[in-house]
């Protein structure tokens, strides 16, 4: 089975990237889902003893806890310690499954995968990017997001351009959603006939 790993920067088009995948019938996960599921479970003990006020109605907020952390950036790392062992953990059981299921290749989606070392482990991944123009205006068409937030969010992030330089596919999400269908088609039939 063939492990792609998936990754850009924000607003650069990973989920229609994923959805392009999952369309195509291969299994698919991603890490930004999986930690809304552990805000609302498992990651809500050990967070809410370290950032108390993003706790709402028994669940983090993700809005409080970007508040918090925009406003103290050097937190993240606090808040990374717990969730990166779970994301882990979550992804290493999806892995697990899709092989049990006989899958010739599986996408993880995960944002910060160079940023947090993520990218070991993956027979090759796929970076998605867009022109800055488009990222920002993207971002910022979010319900959820304000230039300051964005900004906070670039800063923690590789730029685009390294994160290309260290990719095994590119998707240039600049055109259609058919375009990036397209690419997304190309990428995962080099990868089938790459399987281990």
């Amino acid at each position: 089975m063939f492990k792609l790993g998936l990754t850009g920067s924000i607003a650069t088009g990973k989920s229609t990237a994923l959805a392009a995948f999952a369309e195509l019938g291969h299994p698919v996960f991603s890490a930004d889902e999986a930690v809304h599921t552990l805000y609302e479970g498992r990651a809500v003990p050990p967070l809410s003893a370290i950032f108390p006020q993003a706790v709402s109605c028994g669940t983090i907020d993700r809005t409080i806890l970007s508040q918090l952390l925009i406003k103290n950036p050097r937190r993240m790392g606090e808040l990374n310690a717990i969730v990166h062992p779970m994301v882990r953990e979550e992804i290493s059981k999806f892995v697990e499954n899709a092989r049990q299921q006989g899958a010739v290749l599986a996408i993880v989606d995960i944002p910060l995968l160079y940023e947090t070392g993520f990218e070991h482990g993956f027979d090759g991944v796929a970076v998605t990017f867009c022109d800055a123009l488009t990222q920002r205006r993207r971002a910022l068409a979010r319900s959820d997001m304000s230039v300051e937030k964005l900004k906070a969010i670039l800063a923690q992030q590789m730029s685009q351009s390294e994160k290309k330089q260290r990719a095994d596919f590119l998707i240039d999400t600049n055109g259609s959603i058919e375009q990036t269908k397209e690419q997304v088609r190309a990428i995962a039939k080099i990868c089938l006939a790459r399987q281990t």
